[in-house]
């Protein structure tokens, strides 16, 4: 029974990347991309978005769904990055190891690790025991 390598859910980060652009990767604690996205939001809005439409929003009132279509397609396009990015950052966790057994990247976050400390220096994530957490695949390789 291994534990998870890696705790980042591409769904919840979906889900909250749907709710307010820009969550999601706050949740995945890529805090430049999230306030890149809503950077480009505020652009679109400006660029791109009657102010009529938004006044209409802000006051709750029935709105053409035409008229805040950019909106509803950066928040579409974040969420999509969102998951997008949770799922490669599982991938990258899952696959960090050298074919000697050595973690190369935190589980966690992702970012390389220094060989000759015991916790990630990034995000001070503890690096437990490496023989656990490896697949038994190749620990039975590894006893060969």
């Amino acid at each position: 029974m291994g534990r998870s390598v890696s705790r980042k859910r591409p769904w919840l980060a979906a889900l909250l990347g749907a709710v307010a652009t820009g969550f999601g990767h706050l949740y995945l604690r890529r805090w430049r991309r999230g306030l890149a996205w809503v950077g480009v939001l505020f652009g679109v809005i400006v660029l791109f978005v009657d102010p009529a439409a938004i006044e209409a929003l802000a006051n709750w009132h029935a709105v053409d769904p035409l008229a805040i279509a950019p909106i509803l397609v950066i928040g579409s396009l974040n969420a999509v990055d969102a998951y997008l990015l949770a799922h490669a950052q599982n991938a990258v966790a899952r696959l960090t190891f050298t074919p000697d057994g050595q973690r190369t990247h935190c589980p966690n976050c992702g970012k390389e690790l220094d060989s000759d400390l015991a916790f990630c220096h990034w995000c001070t994530t503890e690096i437990g025991d490496l023989e656990a957490a490896l697949p038994n695949d190749r620990n039975e390789r590894d006893e060969r």
